[in-house]
């Protein structure tokens, strides 16, 4: 069958659909991943063959602009107007504060200041029209990106999507949904709708949920963490990828001290223009510890550093799959990618997320699974990271949690272990399609996975 992935410009979600991409491709399937033309030789360097589609994103640039549009609103309105990073959170889960007001407000944000940039008029035309030519089979898309969707309705493709870290969407999206169905039908509001029926009814279709969480859902998170939400999950084991990368000779010898790996990730200082957590703190605080530190940092990071303490190794990559198997400890900003290698190796954490999409959630689930612990970026303290870090490095129980969620990881599906059944939901979704409109979808994919 053919195989269309796709996601916005962004590296980091490329990395996180390369894995099942492959292997769906080594069992012969014909694979296609399109993105924004700013990816395009990312894409190339992974193996796979890249289908450029709308114009340049510039995500660098699209933030910089929301970062301007949030210091515009802090300067111009008052302290009780929410500013545009409040705005633009999906990560609000307690059930007092998911008011049908704010739930709108997220979701009237998040649709024109970032669904709509991702997946502009221009890149949704290039995506059909592609499709429209090459008929996939079945599309594979990036949960904000929702020109897949769209694409895959217009041709009536089997689809999908790929989850890179927790289900934002789909956790609010349930919520909201079930207070708008509680307002009169003259004011039940939906921005997706809004944007997305229009969309549909240019090329001759009609809006629908599909559009929004997929025909079901491809998921990395392993199930003890994933959040509540009532639709259907494929589970899926995460495959780290990171790009190019060798193992250094150093890597090669077994630490004569605990190791452990210190890392903010790219994703941040890439796209927000620089890291929460300040890296003073992060390096003051292993100073003199009786461990290895081995921090992925660069050179602009480095300079916030008047010098290196002589345990600290500083690399600016080294691939985390090679890397955390010789640790006994990693602090990290909670970033997706790492904490799913983190959970693959077992390797307890200690996480100081910043505020970029899920990292916040994700450092209170693994913290609440007893495999790590979580600090905040905007009060961290060299003492405190210290004291942590003790704990983590010295009472077993972390080791012993981190080990439990290793387990669960690798009894989780390969991504080579789910291509038959995405080959008999892309056929029964075939099979169905014929049959017309009316044809009876219930637990199609719950009797699968």
């Amino acid at each position: 069958m053919r195989v269309l992935f796709t996601t916005f410009g962004a590296r980091n979600h490329v990395h996180a659909q390369v894995a099942l991409a492959w292997a769906l491709r080594a069992a012969g399937h014909d694979v296609r991943l399109a993105s924004h033309p700013d990816l395009a030789d990312v894409i190339a360097r992974t193996g796979l063959t890249a289908v450029p589609v709308g114009r340049e994103l510039n995500e660098d640039q699209v933030m910089e602009e929301l970062r301007e549009r949030e210091e515009t609103s802090r300067e111009e309105y008052d302290a009780a107007t929410p500013d545009a990073q409040l705005l633009l959170a999906m990560d609000e889960l307690r059930p007092e504060k998911l008011t049908y007001d704010h739930m709108h407000g997220v979701f009237t944000a998040m649709t024109s200041a970032v669904f709509q940039n991702y997946s502009s008029a221009e890149m949704i035309g290039d995506l059909v029209d592609f499709a429209r030519g090459w008929r996939p089979d079945l599309v594979v898309w990036d949960p904000l990106t929702f020109a897949g969707a769209v694409a895959a309705e217009v041709t009536g493709a089997a689809h999908a999507r790929l989850m890179f870290g927790l289900d934002l969407v789909g956790r609010m999206r349930e919520s909201y949904l079930a207070e708008v169905a509680q307002r009169p039908p003259a004011l039940r509001e939906d921005p997706m709708e809004e944007w997305l029926g229009p969309v549909m009814e240019r090329y001759g279709g009609t809006f629908s949920e599909d559009l929004v969480a997929g025909q079901w859902t491809i998921d990395p998170v392993p199930t003890s963490l994933r959040l509540p939400a009532d639709l259907p999950y494929v589970p899926v084991r995460c495959i780290a990828y990171n790009g190019r990368g060798s193992i250094p000779p150093w890597l090669r010898e077994a630490p004569k001290r605990p190791r452990v790996c210190l890392t903010l990730g790219v994703s941040h200082r890439e796209v927000m223009g620089g890291d929460q957590a300040s890296i003073g703190e992060l390096i003051d605080a292993v100073a003199g510890l009786d461990v290895e530190v081995v921090a992925t940092l660069n050179a602009r990071q480095l300079q916030e550093v008047d010098s290196l303490p002589g345990n600290v190794r500083a690399i600016d990559f080294v691939p985390m799959d090679e890397l955390l198997p010789s640790c006994s400890a990693i602090v990290s900003h909670g970033g997706s990618g790492t904490v799913h290698a983190a959970l693959l190796q077992g390797v307890p954490q200690i996480l100081v997320p910043g505020t970029m999409w899920d990292n916040g959630i994700r450092a209170d689930l693994v913290a609440r699974s007893g495999a790590g612990l979580r600090l905040d970026a905007d009060s961290l303290t060299a003492d405190a990271l210290r004291s942590a870090l003790d704990r983590l490095l010295s009472e077993p129980s972390f080791a012993e949690a981190a080990g439990r969620l290793r387990r669960e990881t690798l009894a989780t599906p390969a991504p080579r272990d789910i291509v038959p059944v995405l080959e008999s939901l892309t056929a029964e979704h075939r099979r169905r399609t014929a049959m017309g409109p009316d044809a009876p979808r219930d637990d199609l994919v719950r009797n699968h996975a």
